[in-house]
């Protein structure tokens, strides 16, 4: 097991990241890093079941499950990986099993950090960096472009 981390700034208050990050439609646009199609069921709710998915090569839904230890809204959200998903079926018998993802958020004057530390099999290391790398610049832009409670949209 690998630990990566990823860390951007973000000129946006921590609740315009928060929501960007976990929102439904913008999570599906800045998680293109990881694979066009990307999206998630179920909810982030503390305790709730989730299942990070997308098509495979073939169009079947792959993709990993797993449980939110904990969800301090605008703070802190940890995902426990309980399974993957592979051609549709969840399989509890996998690498992933245990392994943990979580995002920190801590806002300074309106810029806001976000700390993001995934527990990853060392083979999957080397591309899981990279796909980080790049969807937290890609979180960035989209939060920085929306609008905030005390501004309209830029």
């Amino acid at each position: 097991m690998e630990i990566i981390r990823a860390s951007v700034d973000v000129h946006a208050p921590a609740r315009t990241v928060w929501d960007t990050m976990l929102a439904r439609d913008t999570y599906e646009q800045w998680t293109g890093a990881f694979h066009e199609g990307s999206t998630y069921e179920g909810g982030w709710d503390e305790g709730a079941e989730i299942r990070f998915v997308g098509p495979s090569a073939d169009g079947q839904t792959s993709g990993l499950v797993g449980t939110i230890v904990e969800n301090r809204p605008t703070e802190l959200v940890t995902i426990r990986y309980d399974g993957e998903i592979d051609r549709g079926v969840v399989t509890r018998e996998s690498p992933v099993v245990g392994l943990r993802e979580s995002y920190a958020f801590s806002e300074t004057d309106g810029v806001t950090t976000l700390d993001v530390e995934v527990e990853v099999p060392d083979e999957w290391a080397p591309s899981m960096r990279q796909m980080w790398a790049e969807a937290v610049i890609s979180l960035k832009q989209l939060a920085e472009a929306a609008p905030t409670p005390d501004s309209p949209a830029r």
